[in-house]
């Protein structure tokens, strides 16, 4: 179950990471408009490839685990920050292939990854 629920989470993020990185100079000006600190913003793609891959690799189990969870918990109260301010920028998750508007399904979303983080950290 470790291993199955460590390479979903894997794939989410190698794919969220990539995704930014290809979607260029949009992704920095989303990841802005959904209050990521800018200093943090350029990193983020960077820091979701590496925690993914190593989720997928099984690399030093359970740390990875521990960060994307961590991570996941900060993606979301960004985004229910948005949605507690009435904001609904895009969101900017999955680069541009997410760019709809912020909703209560981004959240309902980022809960179900969590859930999953939380399976490759204590199963």
């Amino acid at each position: 179950m470790v291993v199955v629920a460590s390479v979903l989470l894997g794939a989410a993020f190698l794919f969220a990471g990539g995704a930014k990185i290809a979607a260029g100079p949009a992704w920095p000006a989303q990841g802005s408009a959904l209050g990521a600190p800018s200093a943090v913003v350029p990193f983020v793609p960077w820091l979701e490839i590496v925690v993914g891959a190593a989720l997928c690799a099984q690399l030093i189990r359970p740390l990875p685990a521990i960060v994307a969870a961590l991570m996941l918990v900060v993606f979301t109260a960004l985004v229910g920050l948005r949605l507690a301010q009435g904001e609904h920028p895009p969101c900017a998750c999955f680069g541009s292939w997410s760019a709809k508007p912020l909703s209560w399904r981004h959240l309902a979303r980022n809960a179900v990854l969590l859930s999953i983080a939380i399976v490759a950290i204590v199963a």
